[in-house]
């Protein structure tokens, strides 16, 4: 698996770029608001990525974020959603927007991003409500989303599940840092 390219960006067609790594070019499809963050091309570039191989291609999508490439994932568990409506969702949406879509049940955001109709935006709705819950808390405040990130992948690694993880990083104050905030989390699950 590709889980990661650094190189030139070469060229923007979107949803598609190139990026040259020691002189392959790889075409890798983004989501427009990945798009929107890279840089001027002829610059050097860093994306996490997502490979799909199928038999006829093998199909590479990059992403700004580990939010938006975990989402992305999330979204092609989905039965029906493939990568292309995937990429649409995040496209149309932002990841805060979409977990606000997911937490307030709100079926008429989803129906404006182009490709998704009522059905599927009530089973993206339904599947999402739970997955996404982490993402959420995670997101909250930009200054913080990296520490309650690796705060919740340290829980994660540790066995505990989704839920015990949101669930504890909801009660740390704002702005704790990653190891304090490991430390505190603990405490809070192993007195649950």
């Amino acid at each position: 698996m590709i889980g990661r390219i650094s190189g030139k960006l070469i060229a923007k067609h979107p949803p598609q770029i190139v990026v040259d790594v020691q002189g392959v070019g790889y075409e890798i499809d983004v989501p427009m608001s990945t798009l929107y963050q890279l840089p001027a091309t002829g610059t050097e570039v860093t994306l996490l990525t997502h490979l799909i191989v199928r038999e006829d291609a093998h199909h590479l999508y990059g992403f700004a974020t580990e939010q938006e490439r975990q989402v992305f994932r999330q979204l092609l568990k989905i039965s029906g959603v493939g990568a292309r409506t995937a990429l649409a969702v995040l496209s149309g949406l932002s990841v805060a927007d979409l977990h606000q879509a997911v937490s307030e049940q709100n079926s008429s955001r989803l129906t404006k991003v182009p490709g998704i109709g009522k059905k599927t935006a009530e089973r993206l709705l339904l599947e999402l409500r739970d997955k996404l819950e982490l993402k959420v808390v995670a997101t909250a405040a930009s200054g913080a989303a990296s520490s309650s990130n690796d705060i919740v992948n340290a829980l994660l690694a540790l066995g505990y599940n989704d839920k015990e993880a949101a669930w504890a990083i909801k009660q740390l104050p704002s702005g704790a840092n990653v190891n304090e905030g490991i430390r505190q989390a603990l405490k809070l699950l192993s007195k649950s």
